[in-house]
């Protein structure tokens, strides 16, 4: 394998984390505070232009690969950039919900009619073939969904960016298993300067990555999911379990809160990973534990892609498990931090 992607990769790492520091120094003209809100587990205000550090890691990166760029390509990136302007926008300025919501939708419907779209749902020993006019309907809701959950999940020191290094980076795992270096690199690349980024937003962050970096990552997990599915890569189920930490987290915090009734556009701290801080458990353990969840994840991905059918739904349903203990056990540390507490006073 020739050692120019590594490089490129590197000096995309390299170039997002130059960025960061520029962007945490306190004389930046295009520095934007993120104040503590409900939903904030910070207590100070801290920079929130991460985003742009990483979109220019990849761009160091991709420009030295010099990959193709086909139509199908232009007209994603196109709508990658649209998302990443109105984030951008939204974080220094601020833009209605509704708004937001619908520059969401026209770029993941282009994606959608611009061809990275399944034509089949591969599950375990299941194919769903899905007409055309559906799977544009189903394709845009899915982008949707990822672009917005990410930025929902993206209120830890260190733990959106980690997710975007285990999980990009273990896509890139999956393509060159699948001999596809095109997909792995772009994978690599993501992950390389999501790597930059982290090294400034670990605990304690000096450096947020703010809407624009969250809705970017979100939007290229969702379209990075789709396309190794459809490219043969891997079964769409792998590609979901890569990213399960957020996806599970964020699916079903929100659908309690749908059960209870709550306003979705209020601030919250409601998702697993806030409710563990606020039990007493440090921003540091808690990152390393979702840490290990991701490689749990990233592995049983791997384990599974070519694995037969009964293997790949034992894994399946031991991760479904696993996910109902870890609920679990939330539960019983927010209840023992309680009574500590009680026993404290």
């Amino acid at each position: 394998m020739s050692i120019r992607p590594w490089l490129m990769d590197a000096a995309g790492a390299c170039v997002a984390w130059l960025v960061c520091w520029l962007l945490a120094h306190p004389r930046n003209p295009w520095q934007v505070l993120d104040w503590p809100n409900e939903r904030s587990l910070h207590d100070r205000p801290v920079p929130r232009t991460g985003g742009l550090a990483i979109i220019c890691g990849v761009l160091v990166a991709a420009f030295g690969l010099s990959w193709d760029a086909t139509s199908g390509g232009l007209v994603t990136a196109a709508a990658i950039l649209a998302v990443a302007l109105v984030s951008w926008y939204d974080d220094r300025k601020g833009l209605s919900p509704r708004l937001r919501l619908a520059v969401h939708g026209a770029a993941a419907m282009t994606v959608a009619v611009a061809g990275i779209r399944p034509p089949v749902v591969w599950l375990p020993g299941v194919a769903v073939t899905l007409g055309d006019p559906f799977t544009v309907l189903v394709t845009t809701l899915f982008l949707v969904w990822w672009i917005n959950l990410y930025n929902f999940m993206d209120g830890m020191d260190g733990f959106a960016g980690g997710m975007a290094v285990f999980g990009f980076g273990a896509l890139a795992m999956l393509g060159y298993r699948a001999h596809d270096p095109a997909f792995a690199g772009i994978a690599l690349m993501v992950a390389s300067a999501a790597l930059g980024f982290t090294v400034a937003n670990f605990p304690p962050a000096r450096l947020f990555m703010g809407d624009m970096g969250a809705t970017v990552l979100g939007f290229m997990a969702g379209i990075m999911i789709l396309a190794g599915s459809a490219r043969g890569d891997f079964p769409l189920w792998a590609g979901l379990a890569v990213f399960s930490p957020f996806l599970v987290d964020a699916t079903v915090t929100l659908l309690k809160r749908v059960a209870r009734g709550e306003r979705l556009t209020a601030a919250h701290r409601g998702h697993y990973y806030q409710r563990l801080v606020r039990a007493g458990l440090s921003h540091r353990h808690t990152v390393l534990g979702e840490y290990g969840l991701m490689v749990v994840c990233s592995l049983s991905a791997y384990a599974g892609t070519g694995a037969s059918r009964p293997v790949q739904w034992a894994i399946i349903a031991a991760l479904a498990i696993l996910y109902g203990v870890l609920a679990a056990l939330v539960r019983w540390r927010e209840g023992h931090g309680q009574i500590c507490g009680k026993d404290a006073r």
